[in-house]
């Protein structure tokens, strides 16, 4: 990577698909347009937190139980420490909505301007269990020096 300090700031998702290893087919990992952000600050630290668009509505009684495993599959959370290694930015997880998630998570990435595209990333879809290929674009919103 050219100039490492262009991945500092903030970072909105745009669009966020997985591709089935076995089948090839392409889907929307959490419905179209999801709510997500992801930050990488000097400190060498990051965090990403991404929600599905269409989830429940606010509810006063409380969530049933199935509604609670929906509601954590229609989200994903994590913070860690970051390094970053040519075009690949290595998330050390230190925290997760997924404790599967824990440990080192290579990501392949690519800067262009002001948007951020991680491709490639293999995974296990939590809410499948199916193998799949990520990925995620962003478009950069803050680079503040004071982060």
């Amino acid at each position: 990577m050219k100039d490492p300090s262009a991945l500092i700031g903030s970072w909105r998702m745009e669009a966020w698909t997985r591709t089935s290893v076995e089948t090839g087919e392409t889907t929307d990992a959490l419905g179209p347009y999801p709510i997500g952000y992801i930050a990488y600050h000097r400190d060498g630290r990051m965090m990403a937190t991404v929600f599905r668009r269409d989830r429940h509505p606010p509810k006063a009684e409380g969530w049933t139980v199935p509604e609670k495993a929906q509601l954590f599959d229609d989200m994903l959370a994590y913070v860690a420490s970051y390094t970053l290694e040519d075009d690949r930015v290595l998330h050390d997880v230190d925290g997760s909505w997924n404790p599967n998630w824990q440990g080192l998570l290579t990501r392949p990435f690519t800067l262009d301007g002001d948007r951020l595209t991680i491709s490639g990333a293999p995974g296990i879809d939590p809410a499948t269990g199916e193998e799949v290929i990520y990925r995620m674009e962003f478009i950069k919103v803050s680079d503040s020096p004071n982060m």
